[in-house]
């Protein structure tokens, strides 16, 4: 059975959060990515889609996600089910920041309008 020790994540840093990987192909996952998403009071982050469902779970703080122009609030203990392909965006509260976990097949690419589709560091 693997166990990902808390001190053993990985942890990427944005210019909109921090991803903290608690499962993923290269942490002794093999279908499924787990991470936690953590954004500064009014951080935002780019306009993008995934080619795989994402699940988010908002733990702390707040967040409007924008989803193909439709947007929802977020409050602790609420999740949201983003589809494949939809364009989407997440930004914190300007007071409180946001917290979430996150979950996703292994292997999931992220892509911003009219760019390639690229592997996220903390999906690997």
């Amino acid at each position: 059975m693997p166990v990902i020790r808390h001190a053993d994540s990985r942890r990427t840093t944005t210019p909109n959060a921090v991803m903290t990987t608690h499962a993923s192909p290269s942490q002794g996952g093999s279908a499924l990515a787990v991470w936690r998403v953590e954004m500064a009071a009014g951080a935002a982050g780019p306009q993008h889609a995934f080619d795989a469902e994402q699940v988010w779970t908002a733990l702390a703080g707040g967040a409007t996600v924008e989803l193909d122009g439709d947007a929802v609030a977020m409050h602790p203990g609420d999740t949201v089910v983003m589809p494949v392909g939809v364009q989407r965006r997440v930004l914190a509260d300007a007071s409180t920041g946001f917290t979430a976990v996150v979950a996703a097949p292994a292997g999931a690419r992220a892509s911003v309008p009219g760019g390639e589709p690229v592997l996220p560091a903390w999906i690997a």
